[in-house]
């Protein structure tokens, strides 16, 4: 479909050059004694001549969209930077008062933060000045809902067992409920009265919403997610990359020196 849309761009835009090639000489017919069907016969007989032109084409459009897509996400954590690192709403991992900030938004049934969760308690043990923000992005269904209203449950009525429950729920197995949340809560000492008050309060969707709205002016699709700096960072990476990022943050404040 994109490709499609992109080769009808291209088609237009050809048939606009070769009219303006028409027009531009006294020489040449007028546009008015050339129809459309002779243009298009034009501007196909040369596509097909010079196929390459279509792929240089699609190429320059890929790279404009990327660049006016990164300078949106630039503008919009400028715009966001507030809410995006210093939320009330938000749980906060390592050094609170860190001077490096990453942020992560996670889903609890997404087996890549899964597995990253162990990359994020590595650079904390190892980054003392490393402040770790996260994010709840339950994208992936309503389980996952069900299951970040209990972690912002926890996180309201005992802030200081939410990272035990955070790591209990996001390693177990199977797929992260309210059931299976609420369990994990009640394992680390909390009531389960307590949790369903915090998540009747509304709390919940409150901080789910400010999420989905930040995604969105991010452009973020899926997790784990990661900020860095100005930088947003899509998909699994690793521990490797994202260390390289946070050094050079620590050594110069971006994520390249």
């Amino acid at each position: 479909m994109f490709k499609s849309r992109c080769l009808t761009a291209v088609l237009f835009a050809a048939m606009a050059v070769f009219t303006l090639a028409f027009t531009a000489s006294p020489n040449q017919a007028s546009a008015d004694e050339i129809n459309r069907s002779e243009i298009e016969k034009i501007v196909k007989d040369y596509l097909l001549q010079n196929p390459e032109v279509i792929a240089e084409a699609l190429t320059e459009l890929d790279r404009r969209q990327k660049e006016a897509e990164e300078a949106a996400r630039v503008a919009a954590l400028a715009d966001s930077a507030d809410v995006l690192f210093n939320s009330t709403r938000q749980v906060v991992l390592g050094n609170p008062q860190g001077d490096v900030t990453m942020v992560e938004f996670f889903d609890y049934n997404c087996g890549y933060c899964k597995r990253a969760h162990g990359d994020i308690v590595k650079l904390i043990d190892e980054m003392p000045n490393l402040r770790v923000v996260l994010k709840e992005f339950p994208v992936l269904g309503q389980a996952s809902v069900e299951a970040a209203q209990v972690a912002i449950a926890v996180n309201t009525v005992a802030p200081d067992k939410y990272s035990e429950f955070h790591e209990a729920l996001l390693l177990q197995r199977g797929r992260a409920n309210k059931a299976s949340s609420m369990q994990a809560a009640i394992g680390v000492g909390i009531s389960e009265d307590a949790v369903n008050n915090a998540i009747n309060s509304d709390i919940a969707g409150q901080t789910i919403e400010e999420v989905y709205t930040l995604a969105n002016r991010l452009g973020l699709t899926g997790t784990p997610s990661y900020v860095i700096g100005d930088e947003v960072i899509m998909g699994a990476v690793g521990y490797d990359d994202l260390r390289k990022k946070l050094v050079a943050m620590e050594s110069c404040g971006e994520t390249t020196c």
